[in-house]
């Protein structure tokens, strides 16, 4: 739903601001596994680079997956998993089983 007092060029400019504090934060924040936040939200940080990829692709910016990833990582990929990605505990496994069945919307 948008707010019709907001006119459209504010209201891009707002939700630019709120994505670049996300993806700050999901930066800062490498404790947060991408399970988890599968588990909570139904997304996670490899789900922000594909759909910030194909936003690219809609307006004929060419991006592969990796350089996406870059961007929401804060580096490349492959670097930050070596440091901060973690193997998924069997709980946390059975968590995402469990969230993938329920109903979504």
């Amino acid at each position: 739903m948008t707010n019709p007092d907001i006119d459209p060029a504010a209201r891009t400019e707002l939700e630019a601001a709120a994505f670049r504090r996300l993806v700050a934060h999901l930066q800062t924040r490498t404790d947060v596994q991408n399970i988890d936040l599968m588990i909570h939200g139904g997304f996670c940080r490899n789900c922000l680079a594909d759909w910030y990829r194909e936003a690219a692709e809609e307006r004929h910016i060419a991006m592969d997956r990796e350089r996406a990833r870059e961007i929401i990582y804060g580096e490349p990929f492959a670097d930050w998993k070596k440091v901060h990605q973690k193997e998924a505990t069997p709980a946390q496994l059975a968590a995402f089983e469990a969230a993938q069945k329920k109903p979504h919307g």
